[in-house]
């Protein structure tokens, strides 16, 4: 190696000859380019690697930290993590505005709190008025001192939170003495009965006075429950019930351009594809419609206005008659075969049947309980027949003809909703509020 560097020097001296005069350079400053001789040691000039530098104190050498940095990626001194900030001030600024924060209200920090905790602190404030300050360290500081709120309070029960179930004091209830026990006849001991204590169960006169004017009350109140069924009346709207034949309105029209009165089925029915006509005449919902039996040229509807309406379904589509009679709204209603007769069922506990033609009510019925809905039997040879649902869980069977009751049918866990003949009408089918449906024999 130091073959190499006398060669270089060489050659780079003979490039040189004209500007450096030889004899002029400083032979320590060539020793290091001075073949070593073998089998000698020679000793160098020794290498320091941390040399004595002169500083200038005036000279600023400190760190500064961008205030909004969240991470350092070494460990900076206290004086430079708390050093005030530097750069220009806003001198308008009030303390309160100049102080540091990252949201528009103030600073918040991610604090995590146990979810047992903070509720336990917030039903303990709102049912005693104090909690725990969460700003003051418990251990070490008065226990006075680390409550917010009713601090009296907090003191007075002792920091009792609302999961925690405080000393109760039971008054203890003063027995009779007992005597002596000597004395056998009047000793009463360990058996000796209560001071306040009652023996009989028979009420005393002035409770008797008490629950007899109850009793009267609801007798009373009872009595004015049981109103008398509304009184029943009909109003017709057209001009002439009769035309000049001599035919009411119940009678099957036929111009209307389809025969009403097969009960055959079409060769093609379609679907309903818009609006033809509005029947406007209840004053509240209508709960149910039911079609004239067979030509289904009437339309006879219930409402919550507590009447019931028959309609036209061809030709004009006028309101015929309205029957008045039930003193709260109408539950369901249901033609007999021919029409001639309807039943309808309201929420006064009555049931009525009425006369389709001339309005009137031929008959009522009711057990004094609210009936859900009601159905003719189908046959042509029980046609005297009806049932009806019952709010009680009940289907009851009336006989027209006598008005009494023939049949009840007890098996429903909740109120009959729906009745509907099966099995060529030898059975029939009802739901209820209890979630089944149960067949019947007729």
């Amino acid at each position: 190696m130091a073959a190499t560097l006398v060669s270089y020097w060489r050659d780079s001296d003979n490039e040189t000859k004209s500007h450096v005069n030889p004899e002029k350079v400083d032979p320590d400053a060539l020793a290091h380019l001075q073949q070593l001789k073998s089998g000698k040691t020679m000793s160098l000039t020794v290498l320091n690697s941390a040399p004595e530098v002169a500083v200038k104190e005036a000279v600023e050498t400190g760190v500064h930290l961008d205030p909004s940095l969240k991470e350092v990626t070494y460990n900076p001194t206290y004086e430079t993590m708390f050093a005030p900030e530097f750069g220009p001030v806003n001198p308008y600024k009030s303390q309160q505005m100049a102080a540091p924060r990252n949201m528009l209200s103030g600073y918040a920090e991610p604090a995590h709190v146990n979810n047992f905790m903070f509720e336990q602190q917030r039903r303990t404030f709102s049912t005693f008025g104090y909690a725990l300050d969460p700003s003051v360290d418990t251990t070490s500081q008065n226990s006075s001192n680390s409550y917010i709120g009713a601090v009296d309070e907090a003191e007075k029960k002792k920091g009792l939170t609302v999961f925690e179930v405080g000393p109760k004091k039971t008054d203890k209830r003063k027995k009779v003495q007992g005597g002596e026990s000597n004395d056998i006849d009047n000793y009463l001991g360990p058996w000796a009965k209560y001071v306040d204590e009652k023996d009989g169960a028979k009420p005393s006169e002035e409770e008797q006075k008490e629950l007899d004017e109850i009793t009267a009350k609801r007798q009373k109140k009872g009595r004015n429950e049981e109103e008398a069924p509304a009184e029943e009346k009909t109003i017709l709207h057209v001009k002439d019930a009769y035309d000049y034949q001599g035919r009411s309105y119940l009678h099957v029209p036929q111009d209307v351009g389809i025969n009403l009165r097969t009960a055959d089925i079409p060769d093609k029915c379609y679907l309903p594809k818009k609006q033809i006509h509005v029947c406007s005449g209840h004053t509240k919902g209508v709960s149910a419609i039911r079609l004239f039996p067979v030509s289904g040229h009437l339309l006879l509807s219930c409402s919550m206005d507590c009447k019931v309406k028959l309609w036209e379904v061809y030709n004009e589509r006028r309101c015929i008659r309205t029957f008045i009679g039930h003193s709260k709204a109408v539950r369901d209603i249901c033609f007999n075969n021919t029409g001639s007769q309807y039943m309808s069922a309201a929420y006064d506990r009555y049931l009525k049947l009425w006369d389709t033609e001339t309005g009137q009510c031929i008959s009522r019925f009711t057990n004094r309980k609210v009936p859900y809905c009601v159905k003719f039997n189908p046959d042509e040879d029980k046609q005297n027949l009806f049932v009806a649902g019952m709010s009680d869980k009940k289907i009851v069977q009336w006989d027209v003809r006598t008005g009494e009751v023939v049949q009840e049918y007890d098996r429903h866990l909740g109120a009959v909703n729906t009745i509907t003949f099966v099995d060529e009408n030898r059975r029939f089918v009802s739901t209820s509020d209890d979630k089944s449906l149960r067949v019947w024999e007729w």
